[in-house]
């Protein structure tokens, strides 16, 4: 069995956590491979050295499983490593909130024991890809949260026109859109007024940022949709960002988006269900009144 290990270089909390783990591999003889900037940000502190362990300097990886030590963030940018290589990805969190990463730092080793023994269930969760209809490249075009449709400038507001399946739907004036997948709704989608979906379902929803509308609300559509958006602009551009990923293109680029064809698979513990991580990260059913 072989481990590969990516995390977060600004939190020194993951140096204690990453030598957890590569103690607790190594007394059970399985192979443990780090990412290059992860190893030489371990290797700094002068109380802990990795020694001898493979080190991931480009996406060209083997690896029976992935773990992403950080918090959402990190693991979003795990994910897009992983991309096509069907390795499943158990997110550790050190973080703040942690939809993906649910692991807690003081359930390292009973996660490591369950991928061991093979105690463990495997979520398919879906990705969304983008296309440029004039060529346009983006260097990673999926993303596992959301695609985000913004205004680059303050001062006003953006038009943008949807269209599903070809069929012209709506105009939104709004500070953007954001085209969320079920992992993302708890992300930036949430916060812009979209609903919580759980991941098994296979939906896309659409929601305005700040719309200046207040007819307008969030839409969700099956998955297997195709959407197509046409922006305009005062300031002739607008930024696309794809899981935190910003590119800035000229209002005519024209832009396609669909679901991805492959998944990203995430390790979840056993008699852990999605709702037990609403219930802790949102807390649902705690009533704070005296």
């Amino acid at each position: 069995m072989k481990i590969a290990i990516f995390g977060n270089t600004y939190r020194p909390v993951i140096i204690s956590h990453i030598k957890t783990i590569i103690d607790y591999l190594s007394l059970n003889e399985i192979s443990v491979s780090l990412d290059e900037d992860l190893f030489e940000y371990v290797k700094a502190y002068n109380n802990f050295s990795p020694g001898d362990i493979e080190i991931i300097r480009s996406d060209n990886f083997r690896a029976d499983y992935v773990l992403s030590i950080g918090g959402d963030g990190t693991f979003l940018s795990t994910a897009a490593r992983v991309g096509r290589k069907d390795i499943p990805i158990l997110g550790i969190n050190t973080g703040r909130l942690g939809f993906l990463t649910d692991v807690s730092g003081e359930k390292i080793i009973p996660a490591l024991e369950a991928i061991i023994s093979g105690k463990f269930t495997i979520e398919e969760r879906t990705l969304l890809n983008i296309t440029a209809k004039d060529g346009t490249p983006f260097s990673y075009p999926v993303a596992l949260n959301d695609i985000s449709i913004l205004k680059q400038e303050s001062s006003s507001m953006i038009s943008i026109n949807l269209s599903l399946n070809n069929e012209p739907v709506n105009r939104y004036q709004a500070d953007g859109l954001v085209i969320s997948t079920p992992t993302g709704s708890t992300a930036y989608s949430m916060s812009v007024g979209g609903p919580i979906v759980v991941p098994q379902t296979r939906n896309i929803i659409i929601s305005p940022v700040a719309s200046h509308s207040l007819s307008v609300r969030p839409l969700v559509v099956p998955d297997d949709w195709v959407i197509d958006l046409e922006v305009k602009s005062r300031s002739k551009n607008y930024m696309v960002s794809l899981d935190g990923r910003t590119k800035v293109l000229e209002q005519n680029t024209q832009l396609q988006i669909s679901r991805a064809d492959y998944t990203i698979k995430v390790i979840k513990q056993l008699n852990h269900t999605y709702f037990d991580t609403l219930k802790s990260k949102l807390m649902w059913g705690i009533d704070k009144r005296n």
